[in-house]
């Protein structure tokens, strides 16, 4: 008897049990079914100046006698220092690198085909964040050409750089907008679907990208962030 009491009653939990877990699962499927959400995506942009400028400035020599080369190139540094100087930047700002000398007859044929030996090549960088006088010395400094100065133009080795650093002065204010803008588009479909807006079920924050405005200006940025925001839908 005692057996079979225990017999049933083990039956009977078993059979208690398996019906609450059909009944909490179909209470889990109702409620995935009940929930509505709708995911978003909000754009923020602006443009900003650029604080810090890099720009590599190459001077050339070229000739027979190298250590008359090298004295040319010493008084042209110089030459570009003190015109930097005179523009209002410090000698901290300026960094000179050491001369490159391009030996003619050293070359991979071992032949002078005529010109000069040897081509000597000085690179003098300023590294500033007083970005407005770099682009008015940019201008001026061709000056120093009438004085024997002889730049060389290299768009790849001598371009100027222009950096934004100051991206956490403005992260605030641009994921306020990306997510007003992420809202707006949430609200706009609500109202199509006859729903009410809800709350915020999840949020993930893109990353930012600094690029240039457009080739021309490359001192002006353009930040731009997007986020995407998922809502809640309610009847």
């Amino acid at each position: 008897m005692q057996q079979s009491s225990a017999f049933v009653l083990g039956l009977f939990l078993l059979l208690s049990a398996g019906a609450l877990g059909m009944g909490l699962g179909s209470s889990v499927v109702k409620y995935k079914q009940l929930e509505r959400t709708v995911s978003v995506k909000g754009l923020a942009e602006t443009e900003v100046e650029a604080d810090v400028v890099i720009w590599p400035i190459q001077f050339t020599r070229a000739g027979d006698d190298l250590a008359k080369l090298y004295q040319e190139l010493e008084r042209d540094t110089k030459l570009v220092k003190s015109f930097l100087e005179s523009e209002g930047f410090s000698t901290e700002e300026l960094t000179v690198s050491a001369p490159v000398v391009f030996d003619r007859l050293s070359n991979q044929y071992g032949q002078n085909e005529g010109g000069y030996r040897y081509i000597l090549n000085q690179t003098l960088s300023l590294y500033s964040t007083q970005v407005a006088k770099a682009r008015g010395a940019m201008v001026r400094i061709g000056e120093l050409g009438k004085q024997g100065v002889t730049f060389k133009s290299d768009m790849y080795e001598n371009r100027v750089e222009y950096l934004f650093t100051q991206l956490n002065a403005v992260k605030p204010a641009m994921l306020k907008e990306a997510t007003l803008s992420a809202r707006a588009s949430a609200q706009t479909f609500a109202d199509d679907s006859q729903s009410k807006l809800g709350k915020i079920k999840a949020a993930s924050q893109g990353q930012f990208s600094i690029s240039d405005r457009d080739k021309n200006t490359p001192h002006i940025k353009t930040v731009r962030v997007v986020s995407t925001v998922v809502y809640y839908l309610n009847d």
